[in-house]
């Protein structure tokens, strides 16, 4: 509304909460005066007396306790929405950029301590793409994969891969005594069908696998794994829980990319939460 006399609200707001213009005065550190002349103000405007005078001091007309209940109401909903905004100003979300494979299998489930230990730090986590440093992704931290990237990367986790597949496929399929025995088994295949032909190769064997289905991420693919579809090659770090429980199985100890691993860089000039973020993290690889 225009013309309001904003700073006689306050003012009447607390002489309405109190009924009372000297404990209101105290309250705001004005003389009872001053109090007196921001309410008349606000009568003016409103054209409509908010307070009786009378000589043991005021008390609220029906409109004026109204009226102050509105501006109570008011007042407190615009503190609450000034406080957050405050808050996101003083702690800024750290954003995490992460392959999806990194993402689902070690990062979200850190999620939940973390929360614990550091609630105050809000977390955006984002696909990395092909990015290679933070700023190209846009992100405080870059969670990434391959051989090291950079002085400044530190390594997270392992990314040996190994042939895997259920327990229930190997019950139905084993068992598997050398690699060759693979050959004619159903294998899944993460992104191309390079890593098989690595893996093979290694194993000294240069025929090629028994075609079969392409995934265009990992998560994909180890969904079929898990499910008994067939024999994928798996960084063995991310599966480590499904390992110890016994759903997946590691058919051989040779693995293949034993020069890759999952990267985490930092992003120049690092607010406090996102260093707090990123010792954590560090802290979370020891335990793995």
């Amino acid at each position: 509304m225009r013309n309001l006399p904003l700073a006689s609200l306050r003012a009447f707001e607390a002489a309405a909460r109190h009924e009372s213009f000297v404990r209101a005065a105290a309250e705001l550190n004005l003389k009872p005066a001053g109090i007196s002349q921001h309410v008349k103000a606000m009568e003016t405007w409103l054209r409509i007396p908010l307070f009786r005078r009378h000589s043991r001091g005021v008390t609220l007309t029906a409109a004026g306790r109204e009226f102050g209940v509105a501006v109570t109401h008011a007042l407190a909903h615009i503190e609450v929405a000034a406080g957050q905004l405050r808050l996101e100003a003083n702690s800024r979300p750290v954003s995490v950029a992460c392959i999806p494979s990194m993402a689902v299998r070690w990062l979200i489930p850190q999620l939940p301590r973390l929360r614990i230990a550091f609630p105050e730090i809000r977390i955006n986590i984002v696909y990395a793409l092909d990015a290679r440093t933070p700023e190209a992704a846009g992100a405080d931290l870059l969670v990434c994969h391959g051989v090291r990237p950079g002085s400044g990367a530190i390594k997270l986790l392992d990314a040996e891969t190994r042939p895997t597949c259920s327990a229930e496929f190997l019950a139905r399929h084993g068992p598997f005594h050398k690699p060759a025995d693979l050959l004619s088994c159903e294998i899944l295949h993460d992104e191309t069908t390079d890593a098989w032909a690595r893996w093979l190769s290694g194993a000294g064997i240069h025929s090629a696998p028994k075609a079969g289905p392409i995934f265009a991420d990992f998560n994909l693919m180890i969904g079929s794994l898990i499910s008994g579809q067939g024999i994928g090659l798996c960084p063995t770090a991310l599966i480590a829980e499904e390992i110890a429980a016994g759903s997946l199985v590691s058919l051989f100890e040779r693995a293949s990319d034993m020069d890759k691993a999952y990267w985490l860089i930092e992003a120049k000039g690092l607010s406090r939460e996102a260093k707090t973020l990123r010792d954590w993290l560090l802290a979370a690889k020891q335990e793995n």
